[in-house]
This record gives C-alpha cells, sequence and structure tokens, in this order.
C-alpha cells in the first residue's frame, strides 16, 4: 500500500528542517514530483495515490497544498516530526531525491519541471505558461520520462 503524500511531505519537511533548511511549500510540492516520478520508473507503482496536476508554477499536489496553503513563497518552519512508518525503499528513494534536488531553489524547480514532458503533456492545448490548469500529471507520463532519465537515484 503507498503511502500518503502528506506523510511523504512530513518526511521531505522534517529532513530539510533537521539540517535548518526549511523549504517552501513550491519547493516541496516540486519534491513530491519528482519523489512520485522516480517511484513510478524504479517500481512500477505510485509511491502515494493523491494527484498532482499542471498548475502554472509546475506540478502540485492539491491535497498537500491544502495543508500548506499561504506558505508559498515563505519557507514552512512550523516543527514537523517525520512519520516513523514509510517502508525503508521508499525513505531511500525519498533521500536520494532530496539528494538530488534540494540544493536547487524552489524557483529553480519550478523552471525545471515546467521544461519537463509531464506537465507539458498534461497542459496540452493551453496557450501559455501562466494560464491556469487542473488536469492531471498522468502516472503514464512520469513513468515514461523518468525511465529514460540518465540520472537516476540510487535504489536498491
Amino acid at each position: 500500500m503507498p503511502a500518503s503524500a502528506r506523510k511523504i511531505s512530513e518526511y521531505i519537511l522534517a529532513a530539510f528542517q533537521e539540517v535548518g533548511d526549511p523549504i517552501t511549500t513550491a519547493k516541496l510540492h516540486k519534491l513530491l514530483y519528482y519523489v512520485q516520478g522516480w517511484h513510478l520508473a524504479h517500481f512500477n507503482e505510485p509511491a502515494f495515490p493523491e494527484r498532482l496536476e499542471a498548475w502554472m508554477h509546475g506540478p502540485t499536489c492539491p491535497a498537500v497544498h491544502d495543508l500548506y496553503d499561504g506558505h508559498w513563497g515563505r519557507p514552512i518552519t512550523e516543527p514537523i516530526d517525520p512519520p516513523r512508518d514509510l517502508d525503508d525503499r521508499l525513505r531511500k528513494l525519498i533521500d536520494e531525491v532530496i539528494e538530488l534536488y534540494g540544493v536547487d531553489t524552489g524557483y529553480s524547480l519550478h523552471i525545471r519541471t515546467r521544461l519537463e514532458s509531464p506537465w507539458i503533456e498534461a497542459r496540452k492545448g493551453l496557450s501559455n505558461h501562466h494560464e491556469g490548469c487542473r488536469e492531471e500529471v498522468t502516472h503514464e507520463s512520469m513513468k515514461r520520462f523518468f525511465q529514460a532519465e540518465e540520472a537516476r537515484p540510487e535504489v536498491a
């Protein structure tokens, strides 16, 4: 059974807080997208069941957005306890995603994800990047994209 996007978010937030580097909601959503994409590519199943949508600022998980609404441009500083019930395989993948993308700013991840095919495919037919969109970033498009990527997290 997959973990929830909320639990994965708590794990990510706690990891950044542990090293004194709280992150914004914008960055959190992009890291969730990378966790989902790499999980689909490596294990052929989603890391979490909640959907990602192709919002104008990049892939966004509405369920998580509702938890941290109001933090879009500022760091989430409320203390977060990491969930203890994530399986080891998922924790390892999240740690690898944080290592691979965690040094990037929320803005650079925003730009990067908007250049990747899963977001572009979900927004097909929209005239520009600033147009609102609630279309799903599909598991199929993420799996296809991340399986083709060269810089893969090391997951056993």
